[in-house]
């Protein structure tokens, strides 16, 4: 029933002019939904256009003129959604530049896209999550509490354009203590904000990915947050003591711009330590115990969008995961057709849904 339940979902997509698609409609069923095919026919360009309606931009690039079909001058994405209290739509225009609309009503910053269309997603680089560098696990993050916290998306954009400013600054070379005060006092007000939701959030996952995990493993597992800012005084006082070093390398040393966490396997840091199989677990545990947090605070389950995740998964690990998931509107990309429980499959060939 309409704007009824305990998820969110998408029920019709529309793309124009988006990588190979000319023009194609797609009815989604509140359920799981696959999309098989052939490497490079489209499957993951859909997950590209409903991520595009949720984050407005890509998870792929940043150049946006990539997105638009080849000999085509704009590209149009309309995602119409529903959620327990209400339905509504989701429009990206992008041309010479880019427009976002909800129900028709322009948007006038692109942060206000935020939180209408909640996701979760999961790629093959998720694998490699806590194996990449510190900036890949801070987006992580950064996404979850941005869909659910719009202030967190407005402390951090201020924190990092006050960060641009210092580093360009250290970059003349120019010493001059008084100036730096004035960046400090803003970077560290910004930042204690920025850590109190990134610890809040760590904190929140921590409490679910312990029995998740135990559901797939009997290996024990936790997650520990790192941060060179827990108060505004701390803060301060790294910049200032890092002061000398920041001049000498032209940018700033010491911040939640470096935040990271860790995750542990039986007291080991599996991004060390673990095996592969290890890794993807905690991988899967991780995106799970994501999908908990946001239903606790939503009341209602996000979509879930995977991403050819079948290839980095064995038979167990993936049957782990789908047993997780039966009350989750799915969106999966895989080269097979796979024989999932309510589920409905569409073939994929050269941009083409048949």
């Amino acid at each position: 029933m309409k704007g009824i339940g305990l998820k969110m979902y998408i029920d019709n997509l529309k793309i124009q002019n988006f990588r190979n698609y000319k023009y194609q409609e797609i009815n989604f069923e509140n359920k799981i939904n696959i999309f098989y095919g052939d490497n490079a026919q489209g499957k993951t360009n859909i997950l590209e256009s409903i991520f595009i309606s949720s984050f407005g931009k890509s998870f792929r690039t940043n150049k946006e003129k990539e997105l638009i079909k080849m000999g085509e001058n704009f590209l149009k994405v309309q995602t119409h959604f529903q959620k327990k209290d209400r339905d509504g739509e989701i429009k990206v225009e992008i041309s010479d530049k880019k427009n976002v609309y909800l129900n028709d009503v322009k948007l006038k910053k692109l942060s206000e896209v935020l939180g209408n269309i909640i996701l979760v997603i999961f790629t093959p680089d998720d694998i490699n999550l806590l194996k990449s560098g510190p900036a890949s696990r801070r987006k992580f993050l950064d996404m979850m509490i941005g869909q659910l916290r719009p202030a967190y998306v407005l402390n951090l954009n201020s924190y990092l354009k006050t960060l641009e400013q210092r580093n360009n600054f250290l970059k003349q070379k120019m010493k001059n203590d008084a100036m730096l005060d004035i960046w400090d006092e803003k970077l560290a007000e910004y930042g204690e904000k920025i850590y109190t939701y990134r610890k809040q959030f760590i904190e929140l996952i921590k409490n679910k990915i312990t029995s998740i995990h135990a559901e797939i493993t009997a290996e024990k597992i936790d997650i520990k947050y790192f941060s060179d800012c827990k108060s505004k005084e701390d803060f301060l006082q790294e910049l200032k003591k890092n002061r000398v070093n920041d001049y000498y390398r032209g940018y700033t040393t010491k911040g939640v711009h470096r935040d990271d966490f860790t995750i542990y396997i039986n007291n080991e840091p599996v991004n060390i330590y673990g095996s592969q199989g290890q890794n993807r677990t905690a991988i899967l545990s991780l995106k799970l115990a994501e999908l908990n947090v946001i239903y606790d605070d939503l009341g209602e389950y996000p979509i879930l969008l995977l991403d050819d995740f079948m290839s980095e998964l064995d038979e167990k690990r993936i049957s782990n995961f789908l047993n997780n998931i039966e009350d989750i509107q799915v969106i999966i990309t895989c080269t097979k057709n796979i024989d999932i429980k309510n589920s409905i499959s569409h073939k994929v060939v050269n941009g083409e849904i048949l």
